[in-house]
């Protein structure tokens, strides 16, 4: 299943979710109902007797106002229940892995182990074309076990336990990694914050009648026992409620599990590495089961955080190794209980095996490398080979770049760094800039940069942005919206914008904007291809013009574009170098709303457009920004 099935897959599922809640939430008011009419005394008799199982139609009848009271009370305090839990979660992954105890990993980190795991993660993420997610340790867990939040990658964290990173050695905590980033990738963590907030909307029923039960009464009477009874009834009621929820969320998350585990055997093609974490997990003393309260999140984490096996949200362990390796056998779990070891958090020789064939900067990539069902196979789906690209990467990034992208002081002037221009004289106005928005500190952080590094790789530029966006992103809204103005102002400053400085602000606007709203942050609309004809020749002209200077090579790449989506030929006609922004990003924002099978079908179109004469650096970055405002990730081209 490759990434755009996944995510309607994920859509259908949402869908599904929302059809079970609906009917979770009739049900619950039915019963209340019935609750209401025989606690209330409207079925009491004449000689006192409080509450009589007997409900004649006729005061079923006489109370039918009451009970669309009821009703509308009952499901309204679910759905609000459930949108106060949804709401709380905006900020993010972060905001479910500090409440599960979590500590940010430092950019200044000296611990072996927490520099693995950053290094293991920004790779997967610069590898799959997506930003950086923000990394959390559960220092308090010596269980092993991860888990990956947020509504969508730009604001998306990975958390992962002490005890994994004590106990995995690199291989399996590549494969625990990539497993979660099947998660982010496939659109899952935005149906897993929807069921934590229906799973606490079923709750809250649950949560009133025990406050019910609480409650002290001076003298015992009949009122005291009816509130009573309507707390236990509350209770009951939101327990089945909650009985239902977690049927439904394992039900949905067992089946993914087993689909996360087979992305990160195609992510990583080491199935011995997630096997081996699987192993682990089965035979040491800890397990996968946390500390901290993990009911909540249990559908989230890598293995089941919970000891009970009751409506288990993830598959048996031995099941789940089964499918890597068929040929397991359980009984060797007993036999590794005894042999188990810590693993060295050493990074030495990862790089050293990587095949040392990257294409130079601004050079073009092979014909192999561009091939279009490649590149579409891959997305959601980084291989070895790519994750080996993003390592080297990561690995050429110079030292002082690579401090300032992970320092919440440096990043702001790092990004301005990278819109520098040579020119001592637009240099200079552009500085002024800076000293401007950012103060005299912010100005010399950026001389200090040009001095260290007077000039970047055009090849490490975009991975050096998605190493700093979790830095970034971590700075005020205030002072985002600041930068973005800055960043405009010295794009302008040379009077044109070129390619990457385009990329650059488009690429920031978008992530920003995601984390700032992350549920607007979609993947697919309801669009068609058929109905957004002007934008996508609009693209396919700016793309083909910046790949192709020469008019007729640029014309032959118009047409394989159009011809890739069964389009009639047209004439290419030039966008000024003045317009081409503005007309880009009114089409990105109609192509958009497209559903995922149209969006597949223009990134093939895309891919013919600049694969007509090999494609240069300059469309691999324009290409990048365009399917990141497509909500498309956009692998590392090897």
């Amino acid at each position: 299943m490759d990434f755009f099935a996944h995510q309607d897959r994920a859509r259908r599922r949402t869908r599904l979710l929302v059809v079970l809640f609906v009917l979770a939430v009739i049900s619950i008011v039915a019963v209340v109902d019935v609750v209401a009419l025989s606690f209330l005394g409207l079925g009491s008799d004449p000689e006192g007797v409080v509450f009589s199982p007997t409900l004649s139609p006729e005061a079923v009848r006489e109370s039918l106002p009451l009970l669309i009271w009821v009703s509308v009370l009952t499901a309204g305090a679910i759905g609000l229940a459930s949108l106060f839990r949804i709401l709380t979660l905006r900020n993010g992954g972060g905001g479910v892995a500090r409440g599960l105890g979590g500590v940010m990993v430092n950019a200044d980190t000296t611990d072996p182990q927490l520099q693995r795991l950053r290094n293991v993660v920004e790779e997967m993420a610069i590898a799959a074309g997506v930003p950086v997610p923000q990394i959390y340790v559960l220092e308090q867990e010596d269980g092993i076990n991860a888990f990956a939040a947020g509504y969508s990658p730009a604001d998306a964290a990975i958390a992962v336990t002490r005890g994994a990173l004590r106990t995995l050695n690199r291989s399996e905590l590549q494969g625990v990694v990539a497993h979660e980033f099947s998660h982010i990738l496939n659109g899952d963590m935005r149906l897993n914050i929807r069921l934590i907030g229906i799973l606490f909307g079923i709750l809250v029923l649950a949560i009133i009648g025990r406050l019910m039960l609480s409650v002290r009464h001076g003298r015992a009477s009949k009122h005291t026992a009816a509130i009573a009874m309507i707390g236990l009834a509350l209770v009951a009621t939101g327990y089945i409620g909650l009985f239902f929820g977690r049927l439904i969320r394992a039900s949905v998350s067992r089946q993914r599990e087993f689909l996360a585990d087979a992305s990160a055997v195609q992510f990583t093609r080491e199935p011995e590495g997630i096997a081996g974490a699987l192993k682990k997990i089965g035979s040491a003393p800890a397990g996968s089961a946390l500390a901290a309260d993990s009911e909540e999140i249990g559908h989230m984490l890598f293995a089941s955080g919970l000891t009970r096996r009751l409506l288990a949200t993830h598959p048996p362990i031995a099941d789940r190794i089964r499918a890597i390796e068929p040929g397991f056998d359980p009984g060797e779990l007993e036999t590794m209980r005894v042999m188990q070891t810590p693993a060295a958090p050493s990074e030495a020789g990862v790089v050293a095996s990587m095949d040392e064939t990257r294409p130079a900067a601004g050079g073009r990539p092979s014909p192999s490398s561009l091939d279009a069902d490649r590149i579409v196979e891959a997305i959601g789906r980084p291989d070895t080979a790519r994750i080996q690209v993003a390592a080297r990467l990561n690995q050429a990034i110079p030292e002082p770049l690579a401090r300032a992208a992970r320092s919440t002081e440096w990043v702001m002037t790092l990004v301005c760094y990278l819109l520098i221009d040579p020119d001592p004289e637009i240099r200079e106005r552009q500085l002024l800039m800076v000293a401007e928005t950012l103060g005299s500190e912010g100005e010399r952080q950026v001389s200090t940069l040009l001095s260290a590094v007077p000039s970047l790789a055009a090849d490490l530029r975009i991975p050096l942005i998605e190493i700093a966006f979790p830095t970034l992103r971590r700075r005020p809204q205030t002072e985002l919206t600041r930068l973005m103005a800055l960043l405009d102002r010295l794009i302008h400053a040379d009077g044109r914008i070129d390619a990457f400085e385009y990329v650059l602000a488009r690429l920031l606007a978008q992530q920003i904007q995601d984390t700032i709203a992350p549920t607007d942050a979609h993947s697919a609309g309801t669009a068609h291809l058929s109905g957004c004809e002007d934008a996508i020749r609009d693209l396919l002209v700016i793309l083909a013009m910046h790949g192709n200077p020469d008019q007729r090579t640029a014309r032959t790449a118009f047409a394989a574009g159009l011809a890739s989506l069964g389009m009639r030929p047209r004439e290419l006609a030039p966008i000024g170098p003045d317009d081409w922004p503005d007309r880009l990003d009114r089409a990105l924002a109609r192509l958009d709303r497209l559903r995922m099978a149209d969006k597949q079908r223009l990134l093939r179109a895309l891919l013919a457009t600049v694969q007509h004469a090999g494609i240069s650096r300059t469309e691999i970055e324009l290409l990048r920004a365009v399917v990141a405002a497509l909500h498309v990730p956009l692998p590392v081209l090897d």
